[in-house]
């Protein structure tokens, strides 16, 4: 076999692992891991040993070392004479959190990396005397790489983009590097298909990548298919430990200088068959001094006595090496800068097609860039009428002039770059951006961008959907389908009451995608303490099958939508415990359940109050709303429900008991009823009041009680002429 393609196997590395507290399924080997602390570095060694229980990989491994010590040997070492140029791609895989990070941290991250590698980073002239250029004795001294990372700006097919794909998916908190890739491959925003080893450097972002911070593997190139070959030679690494800024910190900041140096064909300076801190190993490049490795920055520690044949002596460990998990790196030495140029210019795994005028054409790496599409972004696309919107120009790759129209907007026209612009009046509008890099221009047009919502409704508010069409692109209700997939969606074939209702169907989504509804501004700003507010509404839901596990949360803001508030999640079998392996939709009244929210508090009490639906799927079925109901919490303001004094209760559960900061009552009604719930401590004292407009059918009201001493309360509910007690601890 090719002995180059072998060098791999001996080289795969699981760096920088995360605290396991962010991964409390995962089992920490303490050993691997620094005093005090449930980090663990590597698994660089664990994943050889399971290698090397192969015969024959053990002997292709061995192989693989050998000719990679005879290229040293021979002074073969590519010349610093000219910098290598690398195409670089970002693909941020994300579900819509913090791991969707923004473009200035990917910016960051690129810059420290350059920094490391050009010898810019100025705590490189603080290395300890031992390797410091100003000793005229030392000879392992931090060295310029002379390699420059440039973000491609063309992709496989062609197409022009800012060096950064982003793809929405599950996959991001999988751990599962290939399934993460795949992914990416098949759904990313810029081109979907293999993005080449032999012509990209891929950097794949993720939330989890299997408890570590990064990981890559050294030149390989894999005998199965293309896509296979690009995760063996793409680089994993965690949000938090990309760049500095951000969801990142300088303490993180430097991951991708050690993955990339793994990357090109660099290991341990502990060798690679052993743990950090074990015993001392050998990393095959002479001028680093053998160590057992460093998990603190001890550096003055001298751990292994082999030194003497490169120095001469025996020599201090060099904690300050950028493949040590010192935390005080910041040096690559002149035997490592070979070895990586050396690794850049082989034909192992196509590394020597990367840094080539022609692929560095193709992939828009060559340094001169030019405007190729026109594009904006916005802080946010919805608002109340009077805000404003803050526009950002992300036109890519060069861009020395702006010609905005924002119809509707003040002011209607502008050149700068990033302009301010308000909505005075309800509607949806377009925003138009030209932009020049001074010798061709590039239009980007963005239809029914910006939605002023309508003026807030007035107490009490009904919504049943009678009165709309379709709810796409409307002023009042706002749709967010981040999957691109099945989304929430007027149905116009029947409803509780009337012929219409929202559906999501959610019969054959993913797990874990997620779909939102937004409301309108309501006024809550007359609602007084001695009323309330209680915000209900019905929904029908089905399982799929008994171990779907899916969330209905309800979301509140107080200051038209820019920031939200979870109030109430309904989950799992609260939802439902029936199944249905059919894709279901209701078919009788008693399908349906009323939730009666009275713990919208006095903070929301405004006249821009809204509030949104939130689903996460975890495979089960579809979900159906209808009926939203706001109104002071007083039974004279009633709506469309009417009283029946023959009232009878069925099914009363309460629950949780013990509650903590929130009690829930579930009741049927036979009719229509409005009912008070009036909780009482045990001297008999009122502490708390509701009255809910009940609907016929299933009844859940959600009462807060975070407010609650700890204790006994009795919980009594009055409709017509019936009355029943329950009794509930408050923790």
């Amino acid at each position: 076999m090719n002995k180059t393609v072998l060098t791999v196997l001996g080289a795969i590395s699981f760096t920088l692992s995360l605290q396991a507290q962010q991964q409390p399924n995962r089992v920490i080997d303490l050993n691997n891991a620094r005093a005090g602390e449930n980090v663990e570095y590597c698994l660089t060694h664990k994943k050889l040993r399971e290698l090397l229980q192969n015969p024959e990989t053990a002997q292709m491994i061995a192989d693989a070392d050998y000719a990679t010590a005879q290229v040293e040997a021979n002074g073969q070492a590519t010349s610093k004479a000219v910098t290598l140029y690398v195409p670089v791609v970002f693909h941020v895989l994300h579900n819509n959190g913090s791991e969707n990070i923004s473009d200035e941290q990917i910016y960051d991250a690129l810059d420290i990396l350059n920094r490391d590698f050009d010898l810019q980073n100025a705590d490189a002239n603080n290395v300890v005397n031992a390797f410091n250029a100003s000793n005229p004795s030392a000879t392992s001294i931090p060295s310029d790489v002379d390699i420059e990372f440039r973000l491609a700006t063309l992709a496989p097919n062609g197409e022009c983009f800012n060096g950064i794909t982003r793809t929405v998916s599950t996959q991001t908190s999988s751990g599962n590097g290939e399934a993460q890739l795949n992914a990416v491959v098949n759904g990313n925003n810029v081109f979907q298909g293999v993005w080449q080893h032999n012509r990209y450097l891929n950097i794949f972002i993720c939330e989890d990548i299997g408890g570590a911070a990064g990981y890559t593997f050294n030149p390989f190139t894999s005998a199965a298919a293309s896509q296979s070959n690009m995760y063996y030679n793409s680089i994993f690494v965690l949000h938090s430990y990309v760049g500095s800024i951000g969801t990142s910190s300088t303490y993180s900041s430097r991951t991708l200088t050690h993955e990339v140096g793994h990357w090109l064909n660099l290991s341990h300076p502990w060798g690679g068959t052993n743990d950090p801190g074990v015993s001392c190993g050998n990393d095959n490049v002479s001028d680093t001094p053998q160590t057992i490795g460093a998990t603190a920055c001890l550096l003055s520690s001298n751990t292994c006595t082999g030194d003497n044949a490169y120095w001469g002596f025996n020599q201090i460990d060099q904690v300050e090496n950028y493949m040590d998990y010192s935390y005080c790196s910041k040096m690559y030495t002149p035997g490592q800068v070979t070895r990586m140029r050396n690794a850049l210019n082989s034909n192992t795994a196509g590394r020597s097609n990367l840094i080539t005028t022609t692929n560095l054409n193709q992939t828009g790496a060559s340094g001169v860039l030019t405007l190729c599409k026109a594009d904006f972004g916005v802080d946010k696309t919805t608002i109340c009428a009077g805000e404003s919107v803050s526009f950002e120009d992300q036109t890519f790759n060069a861009v020395t002039g702006w010609d905005w129209t924002f119809t509707g907007g003040s002011p209607s026209a502008s050149t700068d770059p990033n302009p301010v612009v308000s909505y005075s009046t309800p509607g949806l509008y377009q925003v138009s951006l030209t932009a020049t890099d001074g010798t061709s221009n590039d239009t980007e047009t963005k239809t029914s961008y910006i939605r002023v919502l309508p003026s807030a409704a007035s107490l009490p508010f009904v919504e049943g959907f009678e009165s709309y069409s379709t709810l796409d692109n409307i002023m009042e209700w706002g749709i967010i389908n981040a999957g691109n997939n099945a989304k929430f969606q007027l149905e116009t074939a029947f409803g509780h009451t009337g012929s219409k209702c929202v559906e999501l169907p959610n019969f054959g989504q993913p797990v874990g995608n997620v779909d939102e509804l937004l409301s309108y501004p309501v006024d809550l700003s007359g609602i007084n303490s001695g009323t309330g507010v209680t915000l209900s509404f019905r929904y029908a839901y089905r399982k799929r099958n008994t171990g779907n596990t899916e969330y209905l949360k309800v979301m509140v803001a107080n200051n038209c939508g820019d920031t939200w508030v979870v109030r109430k999640t309904i989950f799992g079998d609260q939802l439902s415990n029936i199944v249905s392996t059919s894709s279901w939709a209701p078919s009788s009244q008693d399908d349906w359940t009323t939730v009666h929210m009275t713990n919208v508090t006095s903070s929301y009490w405004v006249d821009d109050f809204r509030y949104k639906f939130v689903f996460e799927s975890d495979g089960g079925n579809n979900l159906y709303l209808d009926n939203i109901n706001i109104y002071a919490g007083d039974p004279s303001d009633e709506l469309i429900l009417g009283i029946n004094e023959a009232v009878e209760f069925a099914d009363i559960k309460l629950y949780p008991n013990p509650a903590d900061n929130e009690v829930n009552l579930s009741f049927g009604l036979a009719a229509a009823q409005d009912v008070t719930i009036e909780i009482t401590d045990l001297t008999g004292k009122v502490v708390q009041v509701n009255h809910i407009n009940a609907n016929e059918g299933n009844n859940l009201v959600m009462m807060n009680t975070s407010e609650f001493a700890q204790g006994s309360y009795f919980l009594n509910i009055n409709a017509g002429n019936k009355r029943s007690t329950l009794q509930f601890v408050v923790k």
